[in-house]
């Protein structure tokens, strides 16, 4: 009998542990989410901010590069946005993402790349000797 509850309870706890390391997975993936959507909204800021200076005659080149970069993204961000209402995007935009990154174009914005990728693919802006 002791066999029996052994073999019936071991499953159960599997099921259980299993459950929560989803679950922590889970949270953790939209506290990411929630830190690169945080991140892209305080540089959207700036770029609007930096834009604005500009309008008014304060602001200088380097700034209007770091304006200009944010700037693609969110044009990165809308690109991807068009797909969210597809029928079958969960299938597609992994798969256009992936797609972009064999091909050597990023298609997601710089705050959702990790550090690792993010170095190949936006390098800091090196000054050029003219």
């Amino acid at each position: 009998m002791k066999a029996v509850r052994y073999l019936h309870k071991a499953p159960v706890r599997v099921i259980r542990m299993n459950r929560r390391a989803s679950r922590l997975r889970l949270r953790r993936s939209m506290l990411a989410l929630k830190r690169a959507l945080a991140q892209e909204r305080d540089e959207t800021k700036e770029m609007l901010d930096i834009y604005y200076r500009y309008t008014r005659g304060h602001s200088n080149k380097e700034e209007l590069k770091i304006a200009h970069r944010q700037f693609l993204d969110v044009l990165r961000g809308l690109g991807l946005g068009v797909f969210a209402i597809l029928p079958f995007a969960p299938i597609t935009i992994p798969l256009i993402v992936k797609l972009g990154r064999l091909v050597g174009v990023e298609v997601m914005p710089s705050a959702f790349v990790d550090n690792k990728l993010k170095q190949k693919v936006f390098p800091p802006n090196e000054p050029k000797d003219s």
